[in-house]
């Protein structure tokens, strides 16, 4: 449960809260209505810090009665991510005491002040909710309020509510251990969820989808002992909707690699391979909560990729859903199969436009690291404003190319496409490419998650598990018109 919001247009005389945060806005002076100004001055001069400098550092100080005190200013004239970086490092001092309650103090002008309250609330909204954690014994507390003073305006917070709470959710799943996250255990939660918020629920477990002939998303699903995979759909529908999006995600819930099993160092952490479906997941979610006017639908790719006899195999032909013949060439490249068969689905309902997540590639992390996601599509206006939603939302995207040459690499001699390349050059392009056969001619943008976990964190999350995606696809969607 995210905590309590109270708004009050101006702080009282004498703040008496143990956790405080002054953002302002950046200045070579202080105000003079600057909350406990004697006690920054002082912090300053024995820090040797000009004013100004609290754009890159902020500070913090106990009161004479024992509160904790942090200020910080916010150059307005950066982007999104860098101001977006400050609130943070700001809000972490006061939020490591693991507090029950924190005070925010906004100062500036009317804009500023809205921008700054809202980044506050949202970083202490999304940095304080309790991730899972299976210690013997867990002395962590949830903060319970948020006083915010400097803007009162309730309306503002409705959407960055339902956007904290898609981001936990999706941070949430992507933590919890595989024994905890098996496909079948995924599925019920997912059962739950369409069931709390009114969503349709369908699901094409495995006997449904060997019927139906989607063998690329089987023969990833068949090395699993046991047989609880399934493509799962989730539909959100507005009565004033007039668009349709598709959500697609892939979920595979641990990655071994399959026969071409993956070394200790890099099969640890794959549990979190699933993170592209909890991001579809959480966007869902944040539309619900606002009741944006558009339809969804929703595709999850619940599966593994285990080693067994029953497993696929280097060599194998696969024959996808859209009757597309797939050689198999690393069985590692399992994400690419199931969303094959996935977006095959997706793109058969007709969608104004299909958005697919996954952690997809090792080399998009080669080419961004952790601090940007790369996105690739096949209509240059969505990349474009792709990109412009990842400025606004803090959630940084890289376009790259999807030009018709890279193609050949994935000729076969004996099918009508090879899976992957085993030399693993610009794989990234060139999973987008195969992935580019199975959504017809449908708008569609595919994000390779490099950014789903970053050390430190990323902007305005603290946590290494970044929940990247939510954000900016709220954005893409609260930005109104899908059609292209």
């Amino acid at each position: 449960m995210l905590a309590q919001l109270t708004l009050s247009l101006t702080p009282p005389k004498n703040l008496t809260n143990q956790h405080l945060l002054v953002l302002l806005p950046k200045a070579k002076t202080l105000p003079q209505d600057l909350p406990h100004s004697d006690l920054l001055k002082t912090v300053l001069a024995r820090r040797s810090l000009k004013v100004d400098e609290l754009t890159n550092t902020p500070v913090s100080a106990n009161a004479a009665n024992g509160a904790l005190m942090a200020w910080t200013m916010l150059d307005f004239s950066k982007d999104a991510f860098a101001i977006q970086t400050q609130v943070r490092k700001a809000m972490q001092l006061l939020l490591a005491e693991k507090p029950k309650s924190i005070a925010i103090v906004v100062l500036g002008d009317p804009a500023q002040r809205k921008l700054a309250a809202e980044l506050a609330v949202y970083g202490a909204w999304v940095n304080s909710a309790l991730l899972p954690e299976h210690k013997k014994k867990d002395e962590r507390k949830p903060l319970r309020k948020i006083e915010l003073y400097g803007f009162a305006d309730k309306q503002a917070f409705v959407s960055l509510k339902a956007q904290a709470e898609g981001n936990f959710l999706c941070r949430e799943l992507t933590v919890l251990p595989p024994n905890e996250l098996t496909p079948a255990l995924y599925r019920a939660r997912v059962k739950i969820l369409a069931q709390q918020h009114g969503w349709k629920h369908v699901e094409f477990d495995l006997k449904k989808l060997r019927k139906l002939g989607a063998g690329a998303f089987v023969a990833v699903a068949q090395g699993s002992a046991d047989e609880d995979a399934a493509i799962v759909h989730l539909r959100y529908t507005h009565p004033k909707a007039k668009q349709t999006v598709g959500l697609v995600g892939k979920g595979i819930c641990f990655d071994t690699g399959g026969h071409n099993l993956k070394p200790a160092r890099y099969m640890h952490g794959m549990h979190e391979d699933m993170n592209g479906s909890a991001v579809a997941l959480g966007i869902l979610l944040a539309a619900s909560q606002c009741k944006l006017e558009v339809n969804i639908d929703c595709w999850l790719a619940i599966a593994q990729n285990h080693i067994s006899p029953k497993a696929y195999k280097q060599n194998d032909i696969v024959i996808a859903l859209n009757g597309t013949t797939i050689e198999i060439i690393h069985t590692d490249a399992e994400g690419r199969m199931v969303l094959a068969d996935t977006l095959t689905l997706a793109a058969r309902a007709k969608p104004d436009l299909i958005i697919d997540f996954a952690t997809l590639t090792g080399s998009m992390a080669v080419a961004l690291g952790a601090r940007y996601s790369g996105v690739l599509g096949n209509r240059d206006e969505l990349l474009q404003r792709a990109v412009s939603a990842g400025k606004q939302s803090g959630e940084r995207l890289c376009a790259f190319p999807l030009d018709d040459d890279y193609e050949a690499a994935l000729d076969s001699k004996v099918a009508d496409i090879k899976q992957c390349t085993l030399d693993g050059e610009a794989d990234h392009i060139l999973a987008t490419r195969f992935l580019k056969r199975f959504v017809e001619d449908t708008p569609w943008l595919h994000i390779d998650l490099s950014a789903s976990r970053c050390p430190g964190g990323l902007g305005i999350v603290a946590s290494e598990v970044t929940g990247f995606g939510v954000a900016w696809g709220l954005r893409m969607l609260l930005e109104g018109s899908l059609s292209v």
